[in-house]
């Protein structure tokens, strides 16, 4: 599939916030990923568009059954001034890993990076320099078809954004407040994991 770009003229675009002082997620760039896909048909349409909202029917079984996935990767500014990003193939299996086990499409890897890194090229002046900043990269999948009862949906925008960031927190890589309780837990036995399944993978 070839990605149609629609882009902004440079007048539209716009103002580059302070790279020192970006937070977290409170900045977005000028364009976004999208892609529709319909059973029966597959994924159609994959064009890069000015950022915008999105519409959605109120029966939309996003709304009402969540179902929805996502994922999040960076593009950082080498020493060398060349943008690279991180492992984008592990996000691409990741996020089909999601959708496998929500019954929702999956994406061919393949498109998956080459759709990243078409939206990243065209936003690299989004891409902060400063050190500790990185460009964030949320691809996500929803449940568009509009319907009401518990089913896989039939159609799906797969969308994404990107938005320059610091530090998560606002204190930076300092040391924060957690709070760890055994009375509510994320998994229980049978669950994503178990005291005898370590949910981490050491790196080779």
């Amino acid at each position: 599939m070839k990605v149609e770009i629609y882009s902004l003229p440079a007048e539209e675009r716009k103002t580059k916030p302070n790279p020192s002082n970006l937070g977290f997620g409170q900045h977005f760039t000028d364009h976004m990923f999208m892609m529709d896909y319909r059973q029966g048909e597959g994924w159609y349409n994959p064009r890069i568009v000015p950022y915008q909202t999105i519409q959605l029917d109120p029966a939309a079984l996003i709304l009402h059954y969540a179902q929805a996935i996502f994922e999040g990767l960076k593009a950082y500014h080498g020493v060398d001034g060349k943008i690279r990003l991180f492992r984008p193939d592990m996000n691409a299996q990741r996020l089909n890993t999601s959708a496998e086990r929500l019954c929702m499409p999956t994406i061919d890897p393949s498109f998956f990076i080459e759709a990243v890194k078409t939206l990243v090229k065209l936003e690299k002046d989004w891409v902060p320099q400063a050190e500790g900043a990185s460009l964030y990269i949320r691809p996500t999948m929803i449940a568009t078809e509009p319907a009401l009862g518990v089913r896989p949906a039939l159609e799906y925008l797969f969308f994404i954004i990107t938005s320059p960031v610091g530090s998560y927190y606002k204190e930076g890589f300092n040391p924060v407040k957690i709070m760890v309780t055994d009375k509510y837990v994320r998994a229980v036995p049978g669950g994503w994991a178990t005291p005898k399944q370590q949910p981490i993978t050491p790196l080779a």
